[in-house]
């Protein structure tokens, strides 16, 4: 069988290479081995391909149910579980996946900006000009805050405050390399106690599983159909059987909205506005857009701003949250970018590479949104969220409170690095986070 090029180093070693520095391993294996390598890092796979190339990423995202299907996905189910929309397969996927999309479109989701406004306004305002902060930690606040309010309408009291504190956690949980390698090395999920990587995180989820079973038995039997946000639209939610979820279902799609909700767009703001106070000049071109549409402007004229747009998209592709598309194996014999692969292969698109290839993004290094300004990227080219028919469901949401939060903070407040040093990324499970989280001083209000 003709297979693409590995890296010679053992198994083991790659999988421990990726986890402790995963964009380390990738540059190293693109400069050696090109558009297309075998990458046995997730699972027991020895059939693992990464692929960057745009026209073979066209042939994977277009071709889902002919040569390839999409298979559960090992790595993220130990997370968000076995019902989760991430996890699911064909025909269940297809019938998730129709349930899940209204509420993250059209005129439920423009109701949602004000709020996602307010949230921001609220939460910076707690800060005094000249604390110093980690700009991380301070949007992982406001984006856990706009899940729970705005997609879960669970407001401050005690299920509120314990739930935020216990995603925060979790989530948390992953800046250790130990823990993150609990995702690749299933031999390491032991419960030797509370201190143990294994048993901690076991307890955290069943705290947070606790939780959500609690507010679904609660939304249930005080179902409200007038109300907009969208855990009752899941609720309400039914199949072309007339099936509604049911409450296993439902826990597994919410906390995927949890944690790919608020870990994801988290992540990209605080990238954000380093990027943006690292390069004067960009901030200074942002704030002038932002000043341009007045003291108090709709969000979605927030939204439709060209630069920002251009400023959350040059982030999201410089280190995007996501390194990988989820996986898809061969069904049957295939031929891909001159490599005839066998049923049992397993591809993902390499979002990170793609991003990084200098015919596409020339100084691929170098931040510099003027470049989604100066062209028009396909989705082959240019695809943070994924592709295909596995696109992310949430990726309106994700750029709409992105964009809004990030001009929310900028157009209010003056704030400046604490210093000009580089900030690396570092692995947060199963994303790329900045590594320290962006220490950041506030000045004052602008």
């Amino acid at each position: 069988m003709n297979l693409p090029d590995s890296p010679k180093t053992p198994d083991w070693l790659q999988k421990i290479q990726y986890i402790i520095d995963p964009l380390g391993y990738m540059d190293n294996a693109y400069q050696h081995y090109g558009d297309i390598f075998n990458a046995p890092i997730i699972g027991n796979y020895q059939r693992l391909l990464l692929v960057s190339n745009p026209e073979g990423l066209q042939q994977l995202f277009t071709r889902d149910s002919k040569e390839f299907y999409t298979p559960s996905n090992g790595l993220l189910q130990l997370v968000v579980g076995d019902n989760s929309i991430f996890c699911l397969e064909s025909d269940r996927h297809k019938r998730e996946r129709k349930l899940l999309m209204p509420p993250f479109h059209g005129d439920r989701m423009r109701g949602y900006g004000q709020t996602i406004c307010h949230l921001t306004e609220g939460i910076f305002s707690q800060l005094t000009p000249g604390t110093t902060f980690f700009a991380r930690n301070v949007v992982q606040s406001i984006s856990i805050e706009v899940i729970l309010k705005v997609v879960f309408a669970i407001h401050e009291g005690e299920r509120f405050q314990k739930l935020k504190q216990l995603m925060t956690e979790l989530m948390d949980s992953f800046t250790s390399p130990l823990v993150s390698s609990l995702l690749f090395f299933p031999f390491l999920r032991k419960d030797l106690g509370a201190r143990s990587p294994w048993g901690y995180f076991h307890r955290l989820q069943q705290q947070i599983d606790q939780l959500l079973y609690a507010e679904i038995r609660e939304r249930r039997s005080q179902y409200d159909p007038s109300a907009k946000d969208i855990f009752t639209l899941l609720i309400s939610a039914r199949d072309e059987n007339g099936e509604e979820m049911s409450d296993q279902e439902l826990h597994d799609e919410l906390i995927t909205l949890l944690v790919a909700g608020h870990e994801t767009t988290a992540t990209a703001i605080s990238w954000a506005l380093y990027w943006v106070h690292k390069q004067p000049e960009i901030l200074e071109k942002l704030l002038s857009e932002l000043d341009s549409v007045g003291d108090s402007p709709e969000p979605m004229s927030i939204f439709k701003l060209p630069y920002l747009t251009a400023v959350a998209n040059e982030t999201l592709r410089i280190y995007p949250v996501a390194l990988l598309t989820v996986p898809r194996e061969v069904k049957e014999s295939v031929e891909l970018m001159g490599y005839q692969l066998e049923p049992g292969t397993r591809v993902y698109g390499c979002i990170y590479l793609t991003h990084q290839r200098e015919d596409l993004y020339p100084n691929p290094k170098e931040f510099k949104p003027e470049r989604f300004l100066e062209r028009q990227y396909t989705p082959y080219e240019f695809f943070p969220f994924g592709g295909g028919a596995r696109r992310c469901i949430g990726e309106a949401l994700a750029m709409f409170e992105m964009k809004l939060v990030l001009a929310t903070i900028l157009a209010n407040y003056q704030m400046e690095l604490v210093d000009n040093r580089d900030v690396k990324p570092q692995r947060r499970g199963v994303t790329v986070a900045p590594g320290g989280g962006v220490n950041m001083v506030l000045k004052g209000r602008r």
